[in-house]
């Protein structure tokens, strides 16, 4: 028996046990949000959100393959077992379908866990990084099924679960939110509200409430981020790339520029920047992308991930660069509060296998995709992707990057909300 339709016989019994005759199964609320409120209001039952989101995976991942495991039996009983939990309606994440990437750690799902959540199965990355060694099929935007998308971000933006956990590594996490016009945010790894490890739980949803929610959960914090403005935000727009060999897509620069006149339209100060990249900053992406970078960044990697031709460049590894760049934007940042960048440089390559195309030809485009997320990763500073309209040649989505400094995800969060309610975005996809 293949494993769909395993899945969908185990998410046939649920529907059958739990739906009245003559009655359809329940669709499943678009947000976090309103699933939460649901249960908590007893409109409806894990089992049955759980049910609903199983269904419409067995239905769309087919094409999609944004799952590489999906968990069907254990996450019907998950949800069974939250329905006899007296503190139902005070658990922060109750019956929320939610999936995460397999480089996801145990605490943060522990914690989803005790949030309740469910997980509905585990995805794909999106694929940039030192994880592209290992061959395997691209997941499909959801917007164009011809191009890329990431395994997260695609599972968000199809309407197969509200929520999903990823790594950030090389800004994965919001190179596949940006690609599939979902929200990502990546906290940094300094200050009150650092995630517990490098790359750990950065957050895909389709709205920034959704996020802020599932960011306090991760952080272990008892309140998400109240949606009260900003005070008034010194703005920086820097659309240049780090290293000449980078070209910015016109459309995704212009991209950058409608969510800054968004937040001066909310009255902040905006003025053009250049970000003080330095020479540093190319050989450190590629660090990055191979694999190779410093402390406990390179701890996290298996060296069974890399390929041989990926350990031969190790001898790019510098660790002063990395002080150096953070020291200079440091002091730019004395000016500004939050800086807006394209989230990608072009739009998503085309879905197919890597292992079929070679590692040379994927480190450059990863390189290319990530030429603007990647280094607020290795410094370990807090950034979102925040969908901003669609491109006319490729039909997918397009995104704008805010990045601050550490300890600026409140007001990262805060002005991305104003952006949304200002500029709203389609849920998903279709």
């Amino acid at each position: 028996m293949g494993a769909y339709q395993h899945m969908y016989d185990t998410v046939t019994r649920v529907v059958v046990d739990r739906v009245a005759p003559g009655r359809r199964a329940p669709a499943l609320p678009r947000t976090a949000e309103d699933i939460l409120s649901a249960v908590h209001e007893g409109a409806l039952i894990p089992s049955e959100l759980v049910a609903a989101a199983l269904a419409r995976i067995a239905v769309a991942d087919r094409e999609l393959n944004a799952f590489t495991v999906v968990r069907a039996e254990q996450a019907v009983a998950e949800a069974r077992a939250l329905e006899c939990r007296e503190d139902l309606d005070m658990l922060a994440l109750a019956g929320v379908p939610v999936a995460v990437e397999h480089a996801v750690a145990s605490p943060v799902l522990g914690r989803l866990r005790e949030a309740g959540a469910v997980l509905a199965g585990t995805t794909s990355g999106a694929g940039a990084g030192p994880r592209a060694d290992v061959a395997e099929s691209r997941t499909r935007n959801p917007w164009n099924p011809d191009l890329a998308g990431g395994g997260a971000a695609a599972a968000v933006a199809a309407g197969l679960v509200p929520l999903a956990v990823g790594a950030d590594a090389f800004g994965a996490v919001r190179l596949g939110a940006a690609r599939c016009g979902v929200f990502g945010f990546s906290p940094g790894r300094r200050g009150p509200s650092a995630r517990p490890g490098p790359a750990e739980h950065s957050v895909v949803a389709t709205s920034v409430a959704d996020a802020a929610l599932a960011l306090s959960v991760l952080a272990a914090r008892p309140d998400p981020v109240d949606g009260d403005p900003p005070r008034r935000l010194r703005i920086g727009v820097a659309v240049d790339p780090p290293h000449r060999l980078f070209r910015v897509d016109g459309e995704w620069a212009a991209a950058a520029w409608r969510a800054a006149a968004a937040t001066e339209a909310e009255g902040h100060l905006v003025e053009p920047v250049t970000l003080p990249y330095g020479a540093g900053v190319y050989e450190a992406l590629l660090r990055r992308v191979t694999g190779l970078s410093d402390g406990d960044l390179s701890e996290e990697l298996s060296p069974g991930l890399l390929s041989p031709r990926s350990a031969r460049l190790r001898h790019l590894v510098r660790p002063a660069q990395l002080d150096r760049i953070e020291a200079r934007l440091l002091e730019l940042f004395d000016s500004y509060d939050v800086v807006i960048t394209p989230t990608l440089a072009a739009p998503p390559p085309r879905a197919r296998n890597r292992a079929a195309r070679g590692r040379l030809p994927d480190i450059l485009s990863a390189a290319r995709s990530a030429a603007f997320t990647a280094m607020w990763d290795l410094l370990g500073w807090p950034a979102a992707s925040i969908p901003m309209g669609s491109h006319s040649r490729s039909a997918t989505p397009l995104a704008a990057q805010f990045v601050g400094q550490p300890g600026s995800e409140s007001t990262l969060l805060r002005l991305a909300a104003q952006v949304e309610r200002r500029e709203p975005w389609r849920r998903v996809a279709g």
